[in-house]
């Protein structure tokens, strides 16, 4: 080592103590720079003045200092006639499927309807003296989490009642990349309303540009779309959600692992819902040579969980730590291969393994012996050509 180089290197580590000389400066950097659609009203405040307007939202739309999208906008003075709830309510405290009722935000007084059950997509007389439906959820990035069908159905509606659609930005956990089976047609349901796989690494606001772009409302309506994105949003960056997204999804790792483990939800298996760790463990009584055991009881989100009181035999993935940037079939296969009797028994008699698949393709690959790899395979060419469709829309760093 020279003299020369010795010398650049002590004054280097100098300026590194000195704070002169940062070599991460710039990341953290775009990290402190980093902006919510909601954090950015000077974007959309001016769009919302003077007009009537609904919001859609639930707990998750909150800005950084935590104030509520709802609190926020009424303090400045935006007419909120109405809100919009999603599945799991307004409150985020309701059971998946359950029923939710419409009602009134105490705080503020405004009428709250919901959109789920028998009302799904807003009525005209819903939106009536409406200009614009500002939406504001945290969306999880997976095609049968249903705040995409919310927004398609509220999309299909604005278009046909001439309501604009505005759309905050929030991240996706899943950004970055795609994968899982594409959904075929007549497999269509509110848990997955259009041929995109499992995971379709689009932020919410991209997929709302995708639905209107590739004219899949009803019809091929096109509503009036606007979006207010986020600012140094990077796609393969991994953003803390500021409240849960439902009951069930309470922390990262269930929402980590919520992509491989919702299959299960077409099975005689549990997924934990009922417990401390909901998507974070998986078992059932009829996989007894498996070593993690567990008993589904009622719980917060889990009024009546499934396999209410019964003991299961499973694993617990609650200390996994990989980030999956890909679905994991392992867990499921090994189940199926564990499991007594299951070519009889493991998927569910009504069959909604194939709806939250979107075919009955991967049940019979599943049934057939196939490997995850064979099965990925298969994948291949359906998630090339939805890779096309999907690059027209993206609007972030992938």
């Amino acid at each position: 080592m020279n003299l020369d180089f010795k010398i650049k290197t002590l004054l280097l580590i100098c300026l590194i103590f000195l704070g002169v000389f940062n070599p991460y400066s710039s990341q953290i950097q775009d990290q402190d720079c980093f902006k919510t659609g909601a954090d950015r009203p000077e974007l959309y405040l001016p769009l919302l003045k003077g007009k009537t307007i609904g919001i859609v939202t639930n707990q998750t739309g909150l800005m950084k200092d935590k104030t509520h999208i709802v609190d926020f906008l009424a303090k400045n003075g935006i007419n909120i006639k109405i809100i919009f709830a999603p599945e799991h309510g307004f409150r985020g405290d309701a059971d998946a499927g359950e029923k939710v009722k419409n009602g009134v935000d105490v705080k503020t007084g405004i009428s709250i309807i919901s959109l789920y059950g028998a009302n799904k997509k807003p009525k005209p007389e819903q939106l009536k003296g409406l200009d614009i439906v500002l939406f504001d959820i945290q969306d999880v990035g997976v095609r049968f989490y249903t705040y995409i069908s919310t927004l398609t159905y509220l999309m299909e509606a604005g278009a046909e009642n001439n309501v604009e659609i505005l759309v905050l930005d929030r991240p996706n956990p899943h950004d970055g990349y795609i994968d899982g089976p594409v959904l075929k047609k007549k497999w269509e349901s509110f848990v997955g309303m259009h041929e995109v796989p499992v995971v379709y690494g689009l932020t919410i606001g991209e997929y709302g540009k995708m639905v209107n772009g590739e004219k899949w409302l009803k019809d091929g309506v096109q509503a009036k779309y606007t979006l207010i994105p986020m600012q140094k949003y990077h796609k393969k960056q991994r953003y803390a959600i500021l409240d849960k997204p439902s009951p069930n999804l309470p922390n990262d790792k269930s929402i980590n692992l919520y992509p491989s483990l919702c299959f299960f939800e077409g099975t005689q298996v549990s997924v934990g819902r009922g417990t401390e760790t909901p998507f974070q463990i998986y078992g059932s009584p009829w996989t007894k040579d498996m070593p993690y055991q567990f008993t589904p009881k009622p719980y917060f989100g889990a009024k009546d969980p499934f396999l209410n009181g019964k003991l299961c035999y499973g694993e617990n993935l609650s200390n996994y730590s990989k980030d999956l940037r890909e679905l994991n079939l392992e867990w499921l296969i090994k189940a199926y291969k564990n499991y007594k009797n299951p070519q009889q028994d493991f998927f569910l008699k009504n069959l909604f393994f194939d709806t939250l698949a979107g075919s009955d393709e991967l049940r019979r690959q599943i049934v057939s012996g196939k490997s995850q790899a064979e099965i990925k395979a298969s994948w291949k060419s359906d998630l090339e050509k939805f890779s096309k469709i999907r690059s027209r829309y993206v609007i972030y760093e992938d």
